[in-house]
């Protein structure tokens, strides 16, 4: 059916800690000033990407998913839910320090397909901004007691970043994003958070956004454990792959062009999302201009595939 890209139009979440930078740098037509997440490949029921290009044009990429599943190589007797989600988040403001079940308990608990395990690559970041990233509890008692005596400063684990930096955040990890941290998301197809804290913020109506202590003890690595991760980078030409991580649920890789490349398809497909640059992308001689906040999958069955320019790509498959 494709023997072309399938772009995606972002969908747009306002967050209380949102901002502008989905507008300022990417020139998305956001819906006001406090946009804090576009969701750019999406086939999740609560923001689906809607498809721009193609036969399918005006679809969703969740119908896509379900009525073409030819483009991702899917089974017919595959019911699963479209796997993945990628998103960009503008944090204006700290987020609140959360948590996210792994697949059992999110089916278990919350009747939903998948629990989320994600990973950030950081797009850009104000110096010296940090965010959460595990606990100094020894036991899940004693995360329960400093949780419950609000021991904050003392239970949550900070780290530093840099724009390029990544971080991989398995299900169980309580983690937040900082303040002027933007950040490409790549995660397990799910919307399912236990909010831990909010800095006791409030809304225009005086009231405290809801804390889900319970379950998030419930589902909370302890003690906290520092991913090893193996990255390798590949020269294939112009273009240098450095693979991010490798896991049960996505591969993650960042892409960085520097004039022309051939490549051939190694997996069902690719998402793929243009960081930095511009490009061209030919697919059977036809081409396809691509630039900074383009986003778009390779379905199953386009091969091979041309790309010359200079640009960034974080890529990403199942």
């Amino acid at each position: 059916m494709y023997n072309e890209p399938i772009f995606l139009q972002p969908v747009f979440q306002e967050k209380i800690w949102g901002g502008d930078k989905l507008k300022t740098v990417y020139n998305y037509d956001i819906p006001s000033e406090q946009t804090g997440e576009a969701w750019v490949i999406s086939a999740h029921p609560n923001g689906p990407s809607v498809i721009e290009n193609g036969p399918l044009k005006g679809k969703t990429l969740k119908d896509a998913w379900e009525l073409h599943g030819e483009l991702f190589n899917k089974s017919a007797d595959n019911n699963d839910a479209y796997p993945l989600l990628v998103k960009i988040l503008d944090a204006n403001d700290d987020l609140s320090v959360q948590v996210h079940p792994d697949d059992a308990f999110a089916r278990e608990m919350e009747g939903v397909p998948y629990g989320k395990t994600e990973c950030w690559y950081i797009l850009d970041a104000k110096p010296g901004s940090e965010l959460i990233l595990g606990h100094h509890a020894k036991t899940k008692r004693e995360l329960e007691q400093m949780m419950a005596g609000g021991e904050w400063e003392e239970l949550l684990r900070r780290v530093k970043v840099r724009p390029g930096d990544f971080v991989y955040v398995p299900s169980g990890t309580i983690h937040a994003i900082g303040k002027g941290i933007v950040i490409l998301e790549t995660q397990q197809s799910s919307d399912t958070t236990y909010r831990v804290y909010d800095y006791d913020r409030t809304d225009a109506d005086g009231n405290k956004r809801e804390l889900h202590l319970e379950k998030a003890a419930a589902v909370t690595n302890v003690p906290h454990q520092i991913p090893k991760l193996k990255q390798e980078e590949v020269v294939s030409g112009d273009l240098a792959m450095t693979k991010l991580v490798e896991n049960d649920y996505f591969g993650v890789s960042r892409w960085k062009l520097t004039g022309r490349v051939e490549q051939t398809m190694a997996s069902e497909f690719l998402q793929v999302s243009v960081i930095e640059g511009q490009a061209l992308l030919t697919v059977s001689d036809k081409p396809f201009e691509i630039k900074k906040g383009t986003h778009f999958i390779l379905p199953h069955g386009i091969g091979q595939y041309e790309l010359s320019g200079e640009a960034e790509f974080v890529v990403s498959w199942v």
